[in-house]
């Protein structure tokens, strides 16, 4: 049963690559920006393109099962065609080159691309340039509208696990960046085991409306830590 649901899955994850290689959130080619001048559009976004982080979810899903065919190829290849010219990857459903980098770089590594690679090289001096003076990693909702906080921001747990996420995959756990990181988490932890982040990191359309999803800051915080414990084990 549980086989059937991963195949019934994975034949519909394939199905919505858009004809770019990309992946959208809710649809497949929903490009048309002619919809945008719609009378009735006036809030939020109605396309779906293709984003970094939606492409790498469905890239390393895909490779975590085995696949390695030409639409997993078509994806990598188009998440190395949108990386950003810094080395960082935009990021549609949460704030914002934290998460669109934390997202892509553990992805193309579970698709074979060597950690060396040079566009994984890349995204690894962003992230490190970017870790926040108390060891975590934070990006303002503001650097959807101006670039100067791209990567700028109060440390918070979601984003410090999302950059934890990328550097662990590439093998960078005895790194003083990870290792400050994971004291940040290690440091910052409730007595009951949460963490307190009153930040929005999710976003619902760039610019106009953004969330705060409350298990963000367990979740990825605690995915981060259980990789790093197991990469030292």
């Amino acid at each position: 049963m549980v086989r059937g649901a991963i195949e019934r899955g994975v034949r519909w994850l394939r199905g919505m690559q858009s004809r770019d290689g990309g992946w959208g959130a809710f649809d497949a080619d929903n490009t048309r920006a002619l919809a945008r001048k719609l009378p009735f559009c006036d809030f939020g976004e109605v396309i779906d393109p293709p984003s970094a982080d939606v492409t790498a979810h469905v890239v390393e899903a895909l490779a975590a099962l085995g696949h390695d065919d030409r639409v997993v190829r078509r994806g990598v290849k188009w998440l190395l065609d949108n990386q950003e010219k810094d080395g960082s990857w935009f990021g549609r459903w949460g704030a914002n080159h934290v998460y669109g980098t934390g997202a892509v770089v553990p992805a193309l590594v579970r698709a074979g691309l060597e950690p060396d690679h040079r566009a994984l090289r890349r995204a690894v001096r962003w992230l490190e340039r970017h870790q926040n003076a108390d060891g975590g990693w934070g990006e303002d909702l503001r650097s959807y509208r101006d670039p100067k906080w791209i990567g700028r921001g109060d440390s918070t747990a979601s984003q410090t696990g999302w950059a934890l996420l990328a550097l662990l995959a590439v093998g960078r756990h005895g790194t003083d960046a990870v290792q400050r990181g994971t004291q940040y988490l290690a440091r910052t932890q409730r007595v009951d085991g949460g963490w307190d982040e009153p930040q929005f990191t999710g976003t619902g359309f760039p610019g106009d409306f953004y969330i705060n999803y409350h298990l963000y800051r367990v979740i990825f915080p605690l995915t981060a830590l259980g990789r790093y414990q197991r990469a030292g084990d």
